[in-house]
This record gives C-alpha cells, structure tokens and sequence, in this order.
C-alpha cells in the first residue's frame, strides 16, 4: 500500500468515460467564460466539483463583488462527483465508534450531526432554487449480510442513542431482524438490517445547477484549463499566488483547491496523504419481477468486508425505474490495493465490472425475476476519489506554507455528506471574522481541519473503522 500511496497522481486523464450523469452533457460543459484566461482574480478556485461550485456560491453570496475565477482540467464537474452513485446517504454508525475512541465523544457525535445536516441542506438547496436533480430525501436501508457487521451496527446504534439522544434525527435507526428484512426489503439472504433517513440525487446535475448560480452572481469558469503547477511571489502587498495553465498565468491573493484525489498533483506535501483510488458503478434495468414489486428504498448491502449501495431513480426523474450500483472493490486481493493510487477512469476493472453486473439478483434472489428485454446493463462508468490517510477530509489553510492557499479535498468517496457543509466553513474561515470563526469551530468537525499534526499521518490504505479486537466495518469508500 506504501508504494501505491506514492505514485503521483498527475492530471485528470483527458477521455474518461462518460457516466450515466454526464449523458448528456451539462449546457455548461465546455463553457469559458471569457475567451482569454484572466491574468489576475481576487480568489481562484481549482476543480469543479460539488466542493469548487459550493465554495464559489458562497463566495460570490458573502462577496457579491469579488473576482472570482474558477479552472477545471476538463469539463465542468468532470470529477468524483459527476461520477458518484446519486445517494446523499451517511451512515454515520459506520464510523461512530471508531470517531469516539480516537477523536472523543463531542467529536464523534459532532461529524454525525454534521453528516445528517449535510444530507438535508443539499435538498434544500436544490429545492430553494428549483435546480432539476431528480432530488428526493428518503429512507434508506443496510442489508447486513455478515453476523459480525451486525453485531457492530447494534453496538454503534446504541451508542450514539444512549450519547445523542434518541430523538436526534442523526441517531434515528431503526433495526429489522433478519425475518423482517427479508419480507420488508425483499433480499432473502439478510441477517437483519438498519434503516434510517438518506436522499438520492444526479450530484452532476445538482452541481451545474450550482455552477449556474454561481455563474448568474459573476463566476468566470474556465473549462479544459488544467492547473499544472502554483508558485508564491512576495510583494508590497502580501504576495501573490500564481497558477501556470496551458492557457496561461493566473494570480491571485486567495487560490482555494478543490482537487480533491488529485491534490498531490499541485502540493507534493500531500503525496502520500490524499491517495487517488478508482471505483466503479453501472446503471441497470431492474429485473421484471422486482419492478413490479417496486422499490421505497435505497440500498446498501453490507458484507464481512466491504460493501455495494444501489439507488433507483425516482418516478419524476428522467430514466425513472433505473437501478445506479456502486462499489465492489473487495472482490478484489488484498480489499482492492490495487485501485488505490489509480488515476486512469477512462478504464474499468474488469473483475469489479463483471461482479457489480451480476449482484443484484444474487442480492435480491427470485424476486428480482427475468431481465429486462432490453438487457440488464445501460452504461458502465468509473471515477477518481480521494482517500485521506486519517479517513477525514482536509479542510482549511495549508500549514506551512505562504498566506491565502486553501484547501477542501479527499472527501474519501463520502463527499455528498460533507462538501456542502465543508464549502461554508472554508469561506467561512476564508472572510468570516472573530466571531463567525468561533461559530464554526463550534458546529464543524475540528478534526477535519487540515493541520500540520495531521499531515504526520501515514497512509496505510482504507481509514481502519473498527474498535480494537472488533472487525472492521468494511469500506466506507463510495463513488
């Protein structure tokens, strides 16, 4: 894992696939905002993203008169998050006991709180402003397939209700014996199962829908502009960073990365902290028997080690009735080494592919009947996330180095329960003054602040969520 920690990831490759989000492509997609790339910006974000588009709409809210120009290395919302699963869904009990013996308690119950207002601020930021992002918050279910992963899942339900209350909505679980699960959610090999409150979502179509804002309140985006390499200069006036493009130079006294698996690629202090990893997802046509039956839920199916989560699409979203199934990567040796350090998603791990093809009617057994007559498979696709080596994103001022460079990156394939939030806490700090930095501290995970401490860590694969002598939860990593 050492050596796959330390290949540099480089630039986002130039023809990904095209995933199921991106077909077609956003109005927006290719779009320069002014033909020539600006010499100069009072702040300048780097990457696209959910984390790039939230960043700039608060900017641009705080500062309606701030320069501000964004660069994307190829489309716009190109990345992780034009590529994810479509599920806003945290599962905060996954990683609860592990928070709480090495972040303490307030911590553990802080990121939990975070997640669950996360969830519910993105769909109602798409509500307020009509975005189309086929948006619905609904239950969610975790078939538990593993008599060790549902011993630790009642653990950490209790825990967080007995510390939490049981009234706070990011400890409401409810939990299904395997008889229940079986009848309630259709899947006859469950051993029982957890439900509790997520949302799905096109996080592609969400985030144009975000850049659009942004774009309306003055945004200059600049696609196919990657940034190859930053600089400091000092000045009368603080100094300078610069970004060197194909297109060009740009400066700025505020450069902001949301480069989330790729952020090695500018900061080398990060190779080895923020590791590129690969995950895969396929779109389906659900089966005729569990199409009839219909779905209320989205779905995660929980293993020893590892896990899939599958969404379909609401009945108001275009494809209505299609099934979006991600994850796979413990089919692999060694819990998928092998995808951590990859870069290339215009590729698809062959292994991966064939077993995210073929699991839902294993999951769902006679229910999920004959394939569609059209076929089961409508697109395959893959993409790039960030894994940190802690587990937790790196948001905040780069240590160590010149004033006015920022960070919100390696989101650990967690992104659509954290970016939104991440996004106002670092514009927060950005322009916020004394007071608003002490509210901040208050409601947004302290961990999750990039530090030099943290920047100690070692990488030593997928962050370790399990109590000592406990099996581990399995990989929380999700495109």
């Amino acid at each position: 894992m050492e050596q796959r920690a330390q290949v540099p990831p480089g630039l986002p490759k130039t023809s990904p696939t095209i995933s199921y989000w991106q077909d077609s492509p956003s109005s927006i997609a290719d779009l320069k905002t002014t033909t020539h790339l600006p010499s100069q910006a009072d702040f300048v974000i780097v990457g696209s993203g959910i984390s790039g588009a939230c960043i700039a709409h608060s900017l641009l809210n705080r500062l309606p008169n701030a320069h501000v120009v964004m660069l994307e290395a190829r489309q716009a919302c190109s990345g992780a998050t034009g590529r994810n699963g479509g599920h806003t869904k945290a599962a905060s009990y996954r990683s609860f006991l592990s928070h709480e013996r090495e972040l303490g308690l307030a911590e553990a119950a802080k990121i939990a709180r975070m997640e669950y207002e996360n969830i519910i601020a993105t769909h109602d930021l798409a509500r307020k402003f009509s975005i189309d992002c086929a948006s619905v918050i609904c239950p969610t279910v975790d078939i538990i397939f593993s008599k060790t992963q549902l011993k630790l899942g009642e653990k950490a339900i209790a825990r967080m209700r007995e510390t939490m209350g049981e009234s706070d909505p990011a400890a409401d679980y409810k939990i299904y014996t395997a008889e229940e699960a079986r009848e309630k959610f259709m899947t006859p090999d469950a051993l029982g199962a957890f439900e509790y409150t997520a949302g799905s979502l096109s996080a592609y179509a969400f985030t144009t829908g975000i850049l659009k804002l942004a774009l309306a309140q003055g945004l200059n985006v600049q696609t196919t502009t990657p940034a190859e390499s930053l600089a400091w200069s000092s000045g009368s006036e603080g100094g300078t960073w610069s970004v060197q493009t194909p297109r060009g130079r740009i400066s700025t006294s505020n450069l902001i990365l949301a480069t989330n698996g790729y952020t090695a690629h500018l900061l080398p202090q990060f190779q080895g902290l923020i590791v590129p990893l690969h995950g895969q997802v396929v779109a389906q046509r659900p089966g005729l028997g569990l199409d009839q039956r219909g779905l209320t839920h989205t779905y995660s199916f929980i293993h020893e080690t590892g896990y899939e989560y599958m969404m379909r699409l609401p009945a108001a979203a275009v494809n209505a009735g299609d099934i979006v199934v991600g994850g796979g990567l413990h089919q692999l040796p060694n819990d998928g080494a092998t995808r951590y350090g990859e870069t290339d998603d215009s590729d698809l791990e062959p292994s991966i592919q064939e077993y995210l093809r073929d699991c839902t009617p294993r999951f769902f057994g006679k229910i999920w009947g004959r394939d569609h007559q059209a076929g089961r498979i409508k697109k395959e696709w893959s993409g790039i996330m960030g894994a940190s080596a802690d587990g937790l994103p790196y948001v905040g001022a780069v240590p160590n180095v010149a004033p006015g460079l920022w960070m919100s990156c390696s989101f650990n394939g967690h992104g659509m329960v954290w970016c939104l939030k991440s996004a106002e806490a670092l514009v927060g700090m950005m322009v916020g003054d004394k007071a608003e930095q002490k509210v901040i501290r208050h409601w947004f995970p302290q961990s999750s602040v990039v530090t030099a401490d943290r920047m100690r860590a070692t990488f030593t694969g997928r962050k370790n969520l399990r109590a000592p002598g406990e099996t581990e939860f399995g990989e929380r990593a999700r495109l």
